[in-house]
């Protein structure tokens, strides 16, 4: 399914087996999640995305191909393929181990072709390794959703009460990871969303309600997933002193103006930004221990454009998976 021109549909196109590069595998796609990040993509609010362009970056498959030199993985591998398509591995970032700030960056579905296709083409050294994955569906939102929220997580230190605003895929993942931890999960939806709401309930919350509402208890940390920039101020005011609000998504509308009595206090507010390798080896190692839960909605490859227009309209509960 390819973007041609943003704002557009994406189209269903044919292309011969991509042929992997020296370091490159050639992955059969099982299994592709439809991701918030893929939207700003189609709406060209992502300005290095390059067209035309095949979106995708919550893959999972198996390996078909070796490219030269390529070790670490075996044709018949199950293997996930996430946002971060590779780094420069040279640059300041990337030396001191942040990887996801890298100044030279590929990312899958943006700037090298994604997952809403039958085969793709991934760096084999930014591959996730698999092993135990049994089913790729439940499996694929876990490679954004997941793994983005993991690191908001981390970046919301140890914060017992914990608040999520906007109750999509990666709310739906973190908020049990939040509860394994022994936190107290309070899920912010959309006004009016009473499913959304009991869905959260359901995985474990002490608390829904609306985005527009302040929470029964002041909160330690807030994770905005929502790309709605009034939400941070709201969430700032749902903070006690000294707490955090992380910004976890790649777009957002622009934040408006508030009093800094709502930010005084050592009150914090920080983005997270892509994700590193390491993110996914220790989010991994944890997800195989903590027997999470993946609400997912199947759809054909063919339906890319449907499961885009469902997560724009939040008729979903957890997640879109693309199943070619």
């Amino acid at each position: 399914m390819v973007l041609r021109a943003f704002g557009t549909p994406l189209a269903l196109e044919q292309f011969d087996d991509p042929k992997p590069a020296a370091a490159e595998v050639r992955v059969r796609v099982e299994a592709c999640g439809v991701c918030r990040t893929d939207m700003h993509v189609v709406d060209g609010e992502l300005p290095s995305t390059v067209l035309p362009m095949i979106p995708g970056h919550e893959v999972v498959g198996v390996v078909e191909a070796l490219g030269v030199g390529v070790t670490a993985v075996s044709p018949g591998d199950r293997v996930g393929i996430p946002w971060l398509g590779s780094t420069c591995g040279v640059c300041e970032y990337c030396r001191d181990g942040r990887e996801n700030l890298c100044d030279t960056p590929a990312f899958t579905g943006c700037t090298r072709p994604g997952g809403y296709a039958s085969h793709v083409v991934a760096r084999a050294d930014y591959c996730i390794a698999l092993p135990d994955c049994d089913d790729p569906v439940a499996t694929a939102p876990l490679l954004c959703a997941g793994l983005i929220g993991w690191r908001a997580l981390v970046k919301a230190g140890d914060a017992r009460r914990i608040g999520l605003y906007g109750f999509g895929a990666a709310a739906h993942i973190i908020a049990q990871v939040a509860r394994a931890q022994g936190r107290d999960v309070f899920a912010f939806t959309r006004p009016g969303d009473a499913a959304s709401q009991s869905f959260a309930r359901s995985l474990g919350a002490v608390w829904a309600g609306s985005s527009e509402e302040m929470p029964p208890e002041s909160l330690d940390a807030a994770i905005i997933f929502a790309p709605i920039g009034a939400l941070v101020p709201q969430a700032l005011r749902a903070l006690r002193k000294g707490g955090r609000v992380v910004c976890a998504g790649i777009h957002m509308s622009d934040i408006p103006s508030f009093p800094y009595r709502w930010l005084w206090e050592e009150r914090e507010i920080v983005s997270v930004a892509n994700l590193t390798r390491a993110d996914g080896a220790a989010f991994f190692a944890m997800a195989r221990s903590a027997e999470l839960v993946v609400s997912s909605t199947r759809y054909a490859l063919e339906s890319a454009n449907q499961a885009l227009s469902d997560l724009r309209a939040g008729k979903l509960d957890g997640a879109a998976v693309l199943v070619p």
